[in-house]
């Protein structure tokens, strides 16, 4: 008993921390900083919420815009779409590999023109300062094609309006094979006057991020600055606008899935917003040191803009030949992010390997329940012990009721003669609290998990079991509550854990032993809701560890009885 109320305060006292460490951890230091005075003309492209949020009275569709402007089409192996020629804005793409739904053909349109109902999309330019007045293109401007007039990885296009006062803007856009657009915009000065600009990029959206954001999972701003990761939820900055200065990093917008990212040139210094209005939301960023533009000469800015689904290998790629410091963490790995990444990489060969991620799971189950073997082995040889001792414990407290301290004494040197530890039972506990809470991370948090099937009914593993016990597993036309969607692989974890259980040592108290006996119950219940890979992988978890445990017991055991 006193092993059990042990192991009990420890597992209850981990989970404590857990959930504070998760729930109450300090926010992010939020490093506010003085704005340096940049001038910005209201007349021109320049990144503000009055300027470039403007709308029309009525929304229109996205088709109907599309279809009435012009427009340069794009496409490579994952996304397809079109580049609007007014305003030079990325408005438009779709991905080319991922679906709406599991059973669906409908593809994930990511990027909206501006004032469709979902409006999406990318912009980038310049703005101007001092007091100068220049005219400059806007998000209502037309652009025109020069040469090529389609983007695809291996042709680049190059768009360019006239002021129609000596200066001259173009914007070569280029396209990789997954997810990343490079963005040159130049300025050519064929006037007698110097200028003085400033490159700016920003992301508009309108809508939150789609699904829910909870404890393990971040949705809305982000960025890395100065090499710290800064997260702000879209309701945060709708009570007050995030400002920053920083020499390096990054900013974005992140779904679950899906992101847009912006990448400023290296080695400038630039000053980051993220900004809510109105159910509006924008990410931008504007480059503080100006560019000189002497009459005669040009000046260029590099822009980086990724515009994809999060998939771990492309993102540490970019990351990686880019040299765009700690772009991996679009990803929300999280606290856990030594173990989570390290389980995806072999997850994902496991699955190369099978061709199947649910047989990919039960082989790192497997793999884990091998790292884990030493202490497992010792555990279960304890437990086994303490089982087959369980007799001679009953005998010595019924010779012992009155006297508490002889029967403490009695009872650890009979502990001590057979070497059993009472607190062994925590030892391969502890470590798999940690590697539970990775895994489901990993389900929830990883595109390559989505739309994953195993076999049977299990069409998704990034999502809960779709059947119910409670209308038969779809032999019943009832749709139940999802409070009632308790489905076939949760049900198989609690008839694995109630076996499980029966070769632990029994609990003497009737109490105790009654609730340990409604645990596998109130899990299943409690599991029915969580992501069908880590049913999985508790299921199995739980099989490997009874086949385990039956054969320790099988060769234990002890001269006292």
């Amino acid at each position: 008993m006193e092993n059990r109320n042990v192991l009990i305060a420890i597992v209850l006292s981990s989970l404590v921390l857990i959930f504070w460490a998760t729930f109450f951890q300090p926010p992010p230091v939020e490093r506010k900083v003085d704005e340096q005075k940049i001038t910005q003309n209201q007349e021109t492209g320049s990144p503000s919420v009055d300027e470039n949020q403007e709308s029309i009275a009525n929304e229109i569709t996205r088709d109907e815009i599309i279809s009435s402007t012009k427009r340069i089409k794009l496409e490579n192996q994952n996304i397809k779409g079109s580049i609007s020629l007014t305003g030079a804005v990325i408005d438009d793409v779709t991905f080319k590999n991922y679906n709406e739904n599991v059973n669906g053909e409908e593809k994930i349109v990511f990027l909206n023109p501006k004032n469709s109902p979902k409006e999406y999309f990318i912009e980038t330019g310049w703005a101007v300062g001092g007091d100068e007045k220049v005219k400059l293109p806007l998000v209502s401007t037309i652009w025109k094609t020069v040469g090529n007039n389609v983007l695809t990885p291996n042709n680049p296009v190059t768009l360019e309006w006239n002021n129609g006062e000596g200066l001259i803007f173009t914007k070569k856009i280029e396209l990789d094979d997954k997810f990343l657009f490079k963005i040159t915009q130049e300025i050519k000065n064929n006037s007698n006057k110097a200028f003085q600009f400033y490159p700016y990029a920003q992301i508009n959206r309108k809508g939150k991020p789609e699904g829910r954001e909870i404890y393990i999972l971040h949705l809305g701003f982000l960025g890395v600055f100065d090499d710290e990761l800064i997260e702000e939820s879209v309701d945060d900055i709708a009570e007050e606008k995030f400002t920053i200065n920083s020499s390096t990093g990054w900013l974005g917008i992140t779904d679950k899935y899906w992101l847009t990212a912006l990448v400023p040139e290296k080695n400038s210094e630039f000053k980051a917003e993220f900004v809510a209005n109105n159910e509006k939301y924008r990410a931008n960023y504007i480059i503080k040191n100006s560019k000189i533009l002497n009459p005669g000469s040009s000046i260029n800015n590099e822009i980086k803009t990724f515009v994809g689904a999060k998939e771990i290998s492309v993102i540490d790629n970019y990351a990686e030949r880019f040299d765009i410091k700690k772009f991996d963490l679009t990803i929300n790995f999280g606290w856990f992010y030594f173990i989570v990444k390290p389980l995806f990489f072999v997850t994902h060969y496991f699955f190369e390997l099978t061709g199947n991620f649910g047989l990919a799971i039960i082989m790192l189950t497997a793999c884990a329940r091998i790292i884990l073997f030493p202490l497992a082995n010792y555990s279960f040889r304890s437990m086994a012990k303490m089982k087959v001792l369980q007799p001679e414990i009953e005998r010595i407290k019924s010779l012992n009721k009155s006297d508490k301290v002889k029967l403490q004494q009695e009872t650890m040197a009979l502990f001590k003669k057979e070497r059993v530890n009472p607190l062994s039972g925590c030892l391969v506990i502890l470590p798999s609290i940690p590697l539970f809470f990775s895994i489901y991370k990993m389900l929830y948090i990883s595109i390559e998990m989505r739309h994953q099937p195993f076999y049977g009914w299990i069409s998704d593993l990034s999502e809960r079991d779709p059947t119910s016990l409670f209308n038969l597993f779809g032999l019943i036309p009832w749709d139940p509550p999802t409070f009632l969607m308790i489905g076939g692989l949760p049900i198989l974890f609690g008839i694995s854990m109630h076996f499980q259980t029966l070769l632990n040592p029994s609990v003497s108290d009737p109490v105790q032993r009654k609730l340990f006996q409604l645990m596998p119950i109130f899990l299943t219940v409690i599991l029915a809701g969580f992501p069908s890979g880590l049913c999985l992988y508790w299921c199995a978890n739980n099989c490997l560890s009874m086949i385990q445990q039956w054969f320790i017991m099988k060769r234990t055991t002890v001269k006292t009885v």
